[in-house]
């Protein structure tokens, strides 16, 4: 008999974390004055990054069409987080850039997820941090940073 977990525990656990972490997250925003936020948010404010993107662009980064990708920044913009403006390069396109506040909520989530690190080390101990997120690289992708969470998820 084997006193491991079943194999499903396994992506429920790490989903779990995930899942603390980022409520832990958007708590701390919203009392810090981002109140509102929905994780979707985030990896849309991720995908805009500092240049801006254009709605297609935004999309296919994300994985949902871009009609879903035009609701997530209509929703974003009536909040403040995004604007759209015209593209110096091509009068014709549109581009979602970050606003002061969004730029303001992607600088706050970067100082809490930080502080949440630390809040584990303190928990778990350094080396076992360390560790986990040595172990976690092993078995993951190299690459870029996957925003497509929500098309993958799927969106309503």
């Amino acid at each position: 008999m084997s006193n491991d977990a079943p194999g499903f525990e396994l992506p429920l656990r790490l989903f779990l974390a995930f899942r603390v972490i980022i409520d832990e997250l958007h708590a701390e925003l919203a009392r810090e004055g981002h109140p509102g936020l929905r994780p979707a948010h985030g990896f849309v404010l991720q995908a805009v990054g500092p240049g801006g993107t254009t709605a297609v662009e935004l999309g296919r980064a994300l994985g949902v069409t871009k009609q879903a990708a035009g609701k997530m920044v209509e929703s974003l913009e009536r909040m403040g987080y995004v604007e759209r403006t015209a593209d110096p390069s091509d009068a014709r396109r549109k581009l979602v850039r970050l606003t002061a506040g969004g730029a303001d909520c992607l600088d706050r989530s970067e100082r809490i997820f930080e502080r949440i690190r630390d809040d584990w080390v303190r928990r778990l101990g350094a080396d076992r941090v360390r560790a986990m997120e040595h172990d976690l690289r092993e078995v993951t992708p190299a690459g870029p940073w996957r925003l497509d969470v929500p098309g993958w998820f799927g969106t309503p």
